[in-house]
């Protein structure tokens, strides 16, 4: 399912006859508290039993959730995707402070 963040544009030169898909998507960070996916190692009981027992390594992605974000001060609304953390930033410090402090205003 694709989403608007991550659309595939088409784009055909008419010239050369040749089509060239453009991938855009954005990376999954937080643009307040800048948290992203890590690679954690998993571990399971079988290897506290035992000398050595490979699981793998586990993508941990951060908690990131679309909001709607009333700025007074600018009297306008913005959508963001941000951390839960970064929505208790908000909450703690104000939209226009946070949002000011993280260059998106």
């Amino acid at each position: 399912m694709l989403t608007y963040l991550n659309q595939i544009c088409s784009v055909i030169l008419a010239q050369a006859g040749i089509q060239i898909n453009i991938l855009k998507t954005m990376a999954k960070i937080c643009p307040i508290t800048k948290k992203s996916s890590l690679v954690a190692g998993g571990y399971s009981n079988r290897t506290r039993a035992t000398q050595f027992n490979p699981t793998g390594k586990v993508r941990k992605y951060a908690n990131l959730q679309k909001k709607r974000i009333f700025v007074p001060e600018l009297n306008k609304t913005i959508v963001l995707t941000i951390s839960t953390k970064a929505i208790k930033t908000i909450q703690k410090n104000g939209a226009y402070a946070t949002l000011k402090k993280a260059g998106l205003i």
